[in-house]
């Protein structure tokens, strides 16, 4: 009878502990290419290579690599810490660079249908150009030279339980037109934020 009650009583502490642990909200981090957004700038840069980026440079607290990445070739990853407290807590990614309107929309449209597929819809989204008249019609070169001088804001972001993802088109002044997508952890995020508020 007592072995029997023994028994019971560490059924019941057993499952106890196991429904505990299943209630309590895990956060984790925000992951790029199935790697954690964490860890120092070194150990983020080897994992990366680790995936096939090769390092470009190292300056100032922010490494820039390149390779494959989501079907594209020749990506440029640029992952960014706060120089004073070496953690990483962003990975920016800039497809590469387009020249023609079609292209750069294609590149776009094809990567925010891959993130809603993964994410679901975006938290928030804008598509439009400041003059109303792209918005309907107008040529690609046109287009292109809204893109190029700022005049085009076309960006989704999803906000999830471990960070934000944003997905834009940018631009490197009227040089070049590309797709960036931008990933802040939020656990490292909050960390880095917290230092600045310390700064001020």
């Amino acid at each position: 009878m007592k072995r029997y009650a023994i028994s019971l009583l560490t059924m019941v502490m057993l499952m106890i502990s196991v429904i505990t642990f299943a209630q309590k909200p895990t956060t984790q981090h925000l992951t790029f290419k199935g790697v954690p957004i964490n860890g120092t700038l070194l150990d983020y840069v080897s994992k990366m290579k680790q995936n096939g980026f090769s390092q470009l440079e190292t300056e100032g607290g922010i490494a820039t690599l390149q390779g494959d990445f989501a079907g594209y070739k020749n990506c440029v990853v640029v992952v960014s810490t706060l120089k004073q407290k070496d953690l990483v807590h962003q990975i920016a990614v800039a497809f590469p660079r387009r020249e023609t309107w079609s292209t750069l929309l294609g590149n776009y449209s094809s990567l925010k249908e891959l993130l809603t597929e993964k994410y679901g819809k975006p938290t928030t989204e804008v598509e439009k150009f400041d003059d109303e008249r792209y918005n309907r019609g107008e040529d690609d070169d046109r287009k292109m030279y809204q893109v190029k001088f700022d005049k085009c804001k076309y960006r989704s972001l999803w906000r999830t339980e471990n960070g934000e993802i944003e997905l834009s088109i940018e631009h490197n002044s009227v040089i070049s037109c590309f797709v960036k997508l931008a990933y802040l952890d939020k656990i490292n995020g909050a960390i880095i934020r917290a230092k600045a508020i310390d700064d001020l």
